[in-house]
C-alpha cells in the first residue's frame, strides 16, 4: 500500500510527511524544498480484533496500543507541483513521474491562503485554485499518455488482433493501473472524449483526498468552510500541531491518544500556551487531521479491508506462537487464493484451501475475504 503526498510548493507537504512518519525531512518556506521524494513509513489505524478473541496480539509490523492496531503503509512526499507542470514547468514531469507508484493521493493544500500558486508568500489567495490546477495537471498528464496510446493503435496496430484495451493497459501499466479499471472506465464513458476518459481513469486509479493544512492559522477556517461545501473528501489538518504532540508524547511530557491529550510532565509557559491553542483546535475538529487523512484515503476512498492470516486457526498464532502477528490491507472483493499469493508466492503455489478462525469451517480459493477475517491458509506439504 503506497500513498503519495501531492501539492504545490510550501503547502506543508513535508510537514505532513514528518507528522505522519516522524522522519526528519527538510521543512522550509522556500519553493521546491523537496526535490527527490522523501519515502517513509506511516500507519493507518483500526480497532484490533484482539478484544473480540480475548487475546493480546504480537504484531510483527507496526504496533497495537490500547486495542488500536497501527498498520504500516509507505508514504511518499513528492516534489511540489506548479501550473503547467505537464508542459515541463517547475519540476514538471519529474513530479508526475513520481506519483506512478501511488495507490491513492493526499493533496496537501495551504488552506490559510498565504502562499500563491507557486508557493511564494502572499495574502488572500484562494486555495480552491490549488485544488483545480493540481488535479488538472495530473489529468492532463493522463490525457497525454492515453492520447499517445490511441495514436499508436490507430497508426500501427489497428489491423492486428490486439484489443485497444490491451494497448491502453500497456501504456498505463507503469502507473499501477489494472486492466479491470481501464475496461470499466471505457464501458462507462467510451472513447469519444479522451479527456473525459483520462479524468475518469485518474479518478478510479489515483483517487484524491484533500488535506486542508494550516487550519490553525488565522483566516483558514473561512476558506475551509467554503471548500467543504464543494468537496466531500476534505479534512481540516494541522501538521504542525501533530508534530508538536507526537514529539511531546515521545518525550513523556503528555499522554496523547491521537484524539486528545493531557499534560503529565514539565512544560514551559510558552509551550503550555501553544498546547492550549492546539487543544481548542482539536476540540473543534476532533483531531489534528493527519491520521484521519491516512485512514480515510485507505479505507474510504480505496475501500480496502484488513485481514489477519495465521498459521493456527485455533491458537490464532504464526509458527513462532506470535498471536495475530500480521494484519494485511487488501482490496475489497479479493479471493482467498489471490490473498495467498500476496502473502508469499510459495504459499499461493501450494494453496489448497483455508480455515475461518471464527466459524472453524473450511474455505475454498474462491471465498471472498471480509473485513477483519482471521484465516488459516492450508498448503500442500
Amino acid at each position: 500500500m503506497e500513498i503519495g503526498l501531492i501539492g504545490k510548493p510550501s503547502s506543508g507537504k513535508s510537514s505532513f510527511f514528518k507528522a505522519a512518519t516522524m522522519n526528519d525531512v527538510d521543512i522550509d518556506a522556500r519553493p521546491f524544498t523537496t526535490i527527490k521524494p522523501n519515502v517513509g513509513i506511516a500507519y493507518v489505524t483500526v480497532d484490533c480484533i484482539e478484544k473480540e478473541f480475548n487475546v493480546k496480539c504480537n504484531p510483527k509490523h507496526g504496533k497495537c496500543v490500547n486495542g488500536k492496531r497501527y498498520i504500516p503503509v509507505k508514504l511518499w512526499d513528492i516534489a511540489g507541483l506548479v501550473p503547467d507542470a505537464h508542459l515541463g514547468k517547475g519540476l514538471g514531469l519529474k513530479f508526475l513521474d513520481d506519483i506512478r507508484q501511488a495507490d491513492v493521493l493526499i493533496h496537501v493544500v495551504d488552506i490559510s491562503g498565504k502562499t500563491d500558486a507557486e508557493g511564494n508568500p502572499t495574502n488572500n489567495y484562494d486555495p480552491s485554485k490549488d485544488i483545480e490546477f493540481v488535479e488538472n495537471e495530473i489529468d492532463e498528464w493522463f490525457y497525454e499518455i492515453i492520447k499517445r496510446a490511441i495514436e499508436k493503435y490507430n497508426t500501427k496496430i489497428r489491423t492486428s488482433k490486439i484489443d485497444l484495451k490491451d494497448v491502453l493497459h500497456e501504456q498505463l501499466s507503469g502507473l499501477n493501473i489494472s486492466k479491470e479499471v481501464i475496461a470499466e472506465t471505457i464501458e462507462k464513458v467510451g472513447f469519444d472524449d479522451l479527456r473525459k476518459l483520462a479524468v475518469e481513469i485518474r479518478k478510479m486509479s489515483k483517487p484524491i483526498i484533500i488535506a486542508a493544512n494550516k487550519i490553525d492559522v488565522n483566516g483558514s477556517e473561512k476558506n475551509y468552510d467554503a471548500l467543504k461545501q464543494k468537496h466531500q473528501n476534505i479534512i481540516p489538518v494541522s501538521s504542525l500541531a501533530e508534530i508538536i504532540l507526537s514529539k511531546l508524547s515521545f518525550e513523556g511530557k503528555i499522554d496523547y491518544n491521537g484524539k486528545d491529550f493531557k499534560i503529565i510532565g514539565n512544560i514551559d509557559e510558552n509551550m503550555r500556551k501553544a498546547l492550549d491553542i492546539i487543544k481548542n483546535m482539536i476540540g473543534k475538529y476532533g483531531s489534528t487531521g493527519v491520521q484521519d487523512c491516512l485512514n480515510k484515503a485507505v479505507f474510504d476512498l480505496l475501500g480496502y479491508i484488513v485481514v489477519y492470516p495465521v498459521a493456527d486457526a485455533n491458537k490464532l498464532t504464526d509458527n513462532k506462537n506470535n498471536i495475530l502477528p500480521d494484519a494485511f490491507i487488501v482490496k475489497r472483493g479479493i479471493k482467498l487464493k489471490e490473498f495467498a499469493y500476496i502473502i508469499h508466492t510459495d504459499i499461493g503455489d501450494k494453496f489448497i484451501g483455508g480455515i475461518d478462525a471464527r466459524k472453524k469451517i473450511k474455505l475454498s480459493g474462491d471465498y471472498e475475504l471480509k473485513n477483519n477475517d482471521v484465516i488459516e491458509i492450508l498448503v500442500k506439504r
